[in-house]
């Protein structure tokens, strides 16, 4: 090999070599700016801006915020995150005006709202997976129900159903309930009821005295229930059961 050719195979080999450099040094960059380490006083910001919202703290408020911002679901809290959670408005309740509880089915996610209509709690939620299934001797199409209800019946601590055991439910159509269940996937899996972790059932359920308005809704099916939170109005204010 002449000297020309051993000089160009030399350059090529350290050409190669700062290029293959480059890249992983660039790649570690872009890795270290999408999920690099966050400060204690950082974590502590995100932590404050998710309850300010109307989120849970930790990776149940994370994963809430991840499914209302439609953003991919990871449940950990990297740069990406923390910049978007600065940056997001607290989510609002479709209906203003009077206490009640939405369940955006698109979003997989129950707003628990005040007495003016401004959302307190958000949580992920479950909801039907609008399949067919046949269990327990039973069949049916896993559907929860679009449109606006009450809640007509409730139980504290556990509850024997057909179909499994329900956790503090609050009943809202022909069986079907807000209740706790140790699992709550990301997706709809359900049979029909709206699922909301264990940790919180007890005290949504405390909130969600007999008669409080249900809104479930998707993108095609909102109804407003604000003739029946002003009917309840008139009602309070004659006294009337």
């Amino acid at each position: 090999m002449s000297i020309f050719k051993r000089q160009a195979a030399v350059l090529l080999t350290t050409a190669l070599l700062v290029l293959t450099a480059t890249q992983s040094t660039n790649a570690a960059k872009v890795k270290k700016r999408d999920t690099g380490s966050l400060s204690h006083a950082e974590l502590k910001e995100a932590e404050r801006r998710l309850a300010e919202m109307g989120y849970l703290t930790g990776s149940v408020g994370l994963i809430t915020f991840q499914k209302w911002e439609g953003r991919k679901i990871t449940g950990r809290m990297t740069r990406a995150e923390f910049n978007a959670i600065r940056d997001a408005s607290a989510p609002q309740a479709k209906d203003s005006g009077y206490k009640h509880v939405e369940v955006d089915l698109d979003r997989q996610v129950l707003l628990l709202t005040n007495d003016e209509g401004a959302v307190k709690t958000i949580l992920p939620v479950s909801t039907g997976s609008g399949k067919r299934y046949k269990e327990k001797r039973m069949s049916g199409l896993a559907y929860t129900p679009r449109g606006r209800f009450r809640i007509y019946n409730k139980l504290a601590g556990w509850r024997k159903s057909p179909l499994g055991l329900l956790y503090y439910p609050n009943y809202f159509s022909d069986g079907l309930a807000i209740h706790g269940n140790p699992s709550v996937p990301h997706s709809p899996r359900s049979h029909g009821c709206v699922r909301i972790p264990m940790f919180a059932a007890s005290e949504i359920s405390r909130q969600l005295p007999v008669g409080t308005i249900v809104l479930i809704y998707d993108a095609q099916s909102f109804v407003s229930a604000k003739q029946w939170a002003e009917e309840d109005r008139q009602k309070d204010a004659r006294n009337i059961p």
